[in-house]
Parts: C-alpha cells; structure tokens; sequence
C-alpha cells in the first residue's frame, strides 16, 4: 500500500486529468462550448448590418410612399412653409403612422416644409440633401438635429416629372440597437440550450467510453497494448485472432510458423490464406468442441475456439506433433515390451526342451532343434532384406512382424515386392509404412487366419506401396472420414488421442504430390494403396528378383513410428 502524505505536503494541484473519461469529456465540453460562442458571434455579427440595412431600407420606403403624395408636390409649389400648412399636417400624419422619427419635405433649396420640431420648419435641413435633389435615391445612416438614425432619401417631383423637392425620413437608431439588444438573450438563450444538450451528449458518450476502456489512462492502455504485443510474439502457443467476418485480426509469430503463414496474411479472409480441410474449418468454427486435433503442413496440432462480443472468435494452438510422437513411441514401446516378454517364455522354452535332449542324450536331436531355430530367423531375415533393400524400412519390417506375430497376425511381404536403396525420404516412407501397418495388425488382430500382406515396388523413380489386412474392413461411406483428423474406431491410448496416423499418411503423400486411398479386400479387409511419386533418387537399375515366399514372416527389433487410426 501507499504511505500516507507527508503532513508538510501543501495542497493537491489539479492538472489535466488521466483518464480517457475525463480527458474526452473536458476536450468534447471545450469543443462545444468553442463552436456554440463561435456560431453566436458569427450570427450577432451580421445582425447588426442586417437590422441596419432593414431601417434604412424601411426609410426609404417611407420616404418613397411620401413623395408619390400628388398633393404634397403641388402644396409646396402653392403654398408657404409653416407649422400648420398642408404640407407638414401630411408629413406628421405619416410620421405618426408609420413610427418614423422624422418625414422632413423640402424644396430645391433645402428649406424644411416639414419637421417635428415645428419650430424648425423653414430653416435649411442639417444634412447635404444634393444627391436626392439631382434625382438620386439615397440610403444612409447619420447624424443630423434629431440625433443619429437610419435615413431613406429621394427626390420629390411635379406633375411633369422635374424635381421639385425631396422627402427625407429618419429612423430612430437607438430602435434598431434596442432590437438588436432585444434579439441578444433569445440568441444566448437558444445557445445555452445548445451547449446544455452538447454537454449531456458528451457526458453520455465519455461514460460509455469509461465503460469500454474500464477507467483507464491513455498511458495506462498504451502500456497495456505494448504488454499485449510482447506477450503474444513471445509465448510459445499459436494465437489467431478473427474478426465477424472471417477476417484475420491477429497472428502471432508461433501461429505463424505452425500455420506456415507470414505476416501478411493479417487482415486477409481465413479461408483465402488457409486451404479447404480440417484446419480452415476449426479455426473458422465450422468444426466445434475443445482441444481439437488438426493436421496442418506435417505437424499435430491442437485447437481450442473462443468467440467474443463483436461476433469474431480467438483461436489458441497448440503444437503436439513432438507429444504425439512421443505418445506413439510409448506404443510401440509397450507392444515391443509384450513381444519380448512372449519372446522370453519362447526362448526359456526352447532352452527346457534343449536341455530334455541333452539329458537325454539326444546330441543329434538337439544340434538339429538348435539348427531349425537359428536358421528360421536368419533366413526369414536375409528374405526381407533381399526384397527391400533400403535399411531403415527393413528393420521397420521384421520388427513389425515380431510384434505381429505375438498378436497371432502374420506378416507377409506380397509377391513382387522389390524396393531398392534409393529412397529419397526414408524417414518418410517409414512414418507411411509404420502406420497402415500398425493399423493393419489392429484390424486383423482376432479374425480368422489373422494376415498383413506388405507390398512395395519400383515403377521408375515412383513408390507404389499397398498394405492389405484380413480385419473387417471398411464401409465404403467411411473411405473419406478415415482420413480425417480425430476419426477413430479404436479406443484411446494412454496419451488421450487417436485419429491422426492416416491424415499424416495423407498429408505426407500429398507433400511429395502423390496420393492415398483405400478399398474392399477380396475376401474382406481393406487395402490401402500409397503413391508416391519422385520418391527413388535416380534412375532405377534392374535387380535380381529372389523367388518369392508368400510365407513369410520375420523377427527383429521395431523401429519408431507414428500410426493409428481405424
């Protein structure tokens, strides 16, 4: 926890918030209220000119109606200017009308018929009056005996159509400030309303902001988002991230490599960079469960799916090719341990039954039981290793065949079988063979006449392998699902998975561009056929073809292999 402040500690200093709340809501309020004074004065400051303008303009309406008076033309020809003349009894029943100020008549010399001030009538008006006595109209604001106002001037004339006179009104100024005064607390009142809305939507908005960003500073998102990107890129599991659309959002540099994508593929549809198959449609959620399997580019992996608010999904991976291997060592391990402890009740019966004849003097009898037991092995040995002449695979063999034959399953090498050691992958074809025959042994173990028959030829630099089991076969709806990751009929092993031994057989032929399938046994079973294309370095030699023993079946070690599906 914190300490406490020092008691010396003068008071807090508030500055500029932290928090993304408050921060937007002070910059949205200073927005707001910025634009509402701007829009304000934009509006006051032509209003003024406009309320001018308009009195002028009422002005000289007022002045214009006055000089179409046919009467007031003629009385000023006929008569003298006076406070009761006919001229000023007309101009003041205007004035008074029309809420002008003033309605002043002249002659051509200037001289006032007509004022409010009685007084002043037949003195000279106060105003250059030139422009309306030359015909022109005139609109102004100025000063003049009655203070400043708004004033409409034109020319008065005679029944021909010669000036002989002018007309001036005025507008009292200080009604066209009143009204723009007037017109000022509506104006700010409409304004305040404005900014009031303004500031509740921004508040409204900064709160649901606090929601989504949880109360955080901007530093503290900032850290959180640099935190995130080192966590991603270092942890050693995949992480996909998707948006509702199907997009890529997110890749990390682990889902990367397990993929096999680069960093372009962000923001490119899932379906566009992945191809069609188990893979696509896990991360895409048209496959759903937890700890999915699937196979992509020769690897095993595991798939778990989380969608989230926004209707995108995260997909985390896990890399178990490694576990996988291991589980399946594990095994063949436990086959081989069965197999050699069969082994071991053979052989400690094979030394009773020696030791009986050489207690019974049987010295001939016993060399031959020695020569029978030895020379079995070592020419079912010599038999493989003359037909499949790559090393790796042979060994592959006569282990398979021990463990086979403990299962009471014979292991036969089909007529015609001939490979030569001029496979390019051998660790390859040995994860192919290894697993059709593991399956193999597991179909056939129980049923009449338990058999695997083995076949693998040369045809030109192409593999042709094809592994055929006496079990119960495989119904002809299933032939596609086989090889799909996580199909299985077998119960689980002790390291919880099956299903992935024929989707890598698949994907390992497909790898070197060749294919798998599977089809009825005459006579039941299934058989399995592999294609493998470029698989021999070279150009292949002839080779002397040992006569063919279809019953074969051999004894050595077991090498490691990754199978099971069926």
């Amino acid at each position: 926890m914190n300490a406490p402040p020092p008691s010396g500690r003068g008071p807090r200093r508030f500055g500029w918030p932290q928090r993304v709340f408050s921060q937007v809501l002070l910059v949205q309020l200073a927005i707001i209220t910025g634009v509402t004074v701007l829009v304000t004065g934009l509006f006051l400051a032509p209003l003024s000119s406009q309320l001018d303008d308009e009195a002028m303009r009422r002005a000289l309406a007022i002045a214009q109606s006055t000089a179409a008076e046919p009467d007031i033309a003629e009385d000023l020809r006929t008569t003298e200017p006076s406070a009761l003349g006919p001229v000023q009894s007309a101009a003041e029943r205007i004035r008074r009308a029309t809420g002008a100020e003033y309605v002043v008549v002249m002659d051509r010399r200037g001289v006032r018929w007509s004022h409010p001030e009685a007084d002043r009538i037949g003195e000279v008006v106060s105003t250059d009056p030139g422009d309306a006595l030359r015909g022109r109209e005139v609109m102004e604001i100025d000063s003049g005996t009655l203070g400043r106002s708004a004033r409409g001037k034109v020319p008065l004339r005679g029944p021909s159509g010669e000036v002989v006179g002018a007309v001036s009104v005025g507008i009292e100024y200080d009604s066209v400030r009143a009204r723009l005064l007037g017109a000022i607390p509506g104006l700010l009142a409409y304004a305040g309303t404005a900014l009031a809305v303004g500031a509740l939507a921004a508040y409204l908005i900064s709160r649901r902001l606090q929601r989504q960003t949880h109360d955080l500073a901007f530093s503290d998102i900032s850290a959180l988002l640099t935190e995130r990107e080192a966590m991603l890129h270092s942890i050693r599991e995949g992480v996909v991230a998707l948006d509702g659309t199907g997009r890529i959002r997110l890749l990390n540099d682990e889902a990367q490599r397990l993929l096999g994508l680069g960093p372009e593929a962000a923001g490119r549809p899932l379906d566009e960079v992945l191809d069609a198959g188990r893979t696509a449609d896990v991360l895409a959620g048209r496959v759903v469960g937890e700890d999915l399997l699937a196979v992509q580019g020769g690897r095993v992996l595991l798939a778990n799916r989380m969608e989230t608010a926004d209707g995108g999904a995260v997909v985390t991976l896990r890399d178990r090719t490694e576990l996988e291997r291991l589980g399946r060592e594990l095994d063949s391990t436990t086959g081989l341990i069965d197999a050699l402890r069969a082994q071991d009740h053979e052989h400690a019966n094979r030394l009773h039954t020696l030791l009986g004849l050489l207690e019974l003097e049987m010295h001939e009898d016993a060399m031959e039981f020695v020569t029978e037991v030895v020379g079995v092995h070592r020419a079912t040995a010599e038999q493989v290793t003359e037909k499949v002449r790559d090393p790796l695979l042979a060994a592959l063999l006569v282990g398979k065949a021990t463990v086979a034959a403990e299962r009471g399953v014979a292991l036969r090498l089909a007529p015609g079988t001939l490979l030569p050691d001029r496979v390019v992958d051998p660790r390859g074809l040995v994860t192919v063979v290894g697993n059709l025959v593991d399956n193999a042994t597991d179909a056939a173990a129980g049923s009449a006449d338990a058999r695997i028959e083995v076949g693998l030829r040369a045809e030109g630099r192409t593999v042709v392998l094809r592994v055929r089991d006496s079990g119960p076969g495989i119904a002809p709806e299933q032939h596609a699902s086989i090889f799909t990751e996580g199909w299985s009929t077998k119960d689980l092993p002790a390291h919880g998975k099956r299903g992935l031994g024929l989707p890598l057989v698949r994907r390992l032929a497909e790898r070197q561009g060749g294919s798998v399938s599977v089809a009825g046994a005459d006579g039941g079973g299934a058989v399995f056929t592999v294609v493998l294309p470029e698989a021999l370095a070279g150009p292949v030699e002839p080779l002397s073809e040992p006569v063919p023993d279809p019953a074969t079946t051999t004894t050595a070690t077991s090498a490691t292999t990754t199978g099971e599906n069926r």
